[in-house]
């Protein structure tokens, strides 16, 4: 349901200025000499990472104490709320510590669970992309929009790793698509889905996400013209469980689901 005026373009232009406060911070520290830490789940954290999501949270309670936060780095906060912001500062830090420039910073606005608006900002390369809930998606202001493509023999797939499926049936599943598509590629994370807003991809499939990986994701796809949902053709709420499929054209996005497989657990 599309946030009503003018409260939408207040909190578009807010969005916006969360993004040029992390990316000055994450641009600051980009193939600079930071350590990396160790998180439990073994992924990496940075002090871009940290810094960047709190100052995002700082201005999210100076301008709006009522609203809740669900960040990668430092948890809930008021996750009840009617309005929650989803922070991922740097989705992609792998690639962000190995001088790549396919992270990105991820700043997502759901109403009662439901992604609103999203913001995909990749500071370096200096592109970003504005999803609001009934409008088109913008991409560097220009309007953002999916290409058509009937057949899997025929599409470009992304995925973050192979490594993300769980070995068994999960992972079964992905290698069905993977195998009927023309193009699989790895890497990219959240860089992946505005490639395939923008029209030069057209299936990302992903599991194991997290809220604050995927919500901001979701109303650019859409608005580009794309589906997003999980694996069994649902729509992505916050407490979806990180399996998702974004595809450009809905007969791929179909083709995909039935090879992913209904019954999946």
């Amino acid at each position: 349901m599309p946030l009503e005026e003018p409260l939408a373009g207040e909190l578009v232009a807010f969005a916006h200025e969360l993004a040029d406060a992390a990316a000055a911070i994450v641009g600051r520290y980009y193939r600079a000499p930071v350590a990396v830490e160790s998180k439990i789940d073994a992924s990496p954290v940075t002090i871009a990472d940290r810094e960047a999501e709190q100052m995002m949270r700082r201005l999210i309670r100076a301008r709006y104490p009522e609203h809740g936060i669900a960040g990668e780095e430092f948890g809930a906060e008021s996750a009840d709320a009617d309005l929650v912001w989803h922070l991922d500062p740097i989705d992609g830090t792998k690639s962000f510590v190995s001088g790549r420039p396919l992270f990105g910073t991820l700043i997502a606005l759901s109403e009662r669970g439901r992604p609103v608006l999203g913001i995909i900002d990749q500071c370096i390369l200096r592109e970003r992309w504005e999803g609001v809930s009934g409008r088109d998606s913008r991409w560097n202001g220009a309007p953002a929009r999916v290409r058509a493509c009937a057949r899997l023999d025929q599409a470009t797939l992304f995925a973050t790793s192979p490594l993300m499926f769980r070995a068994g049936a999960e992972r079964a599943a992905f290698e069905r698509v993977q195998q009927a598509v023309r193009y699989p590629l790895f890497g990219g994370d959240c860089y992946a889905y505005g490639l395939l807003a923008i029209g030069f991809a057209d299936l990302v499939i992903e599991a194991g996400l997290k809220d604050h990986d995927f919500m901001a994701l979701v109303p650019v796809v859409e608005g580009a013209g794309g589906t997003m949902t999980d694996w069994r053709g649902r729509p992505l709420t916050a407490a979806s469980d990180g399996r998702v499929l974004a595809a450009g054209d809905p007969r791929t996005h179909a083709a995909a689901l039935q090879l992913l497989g209904a019954a999946l657990d």
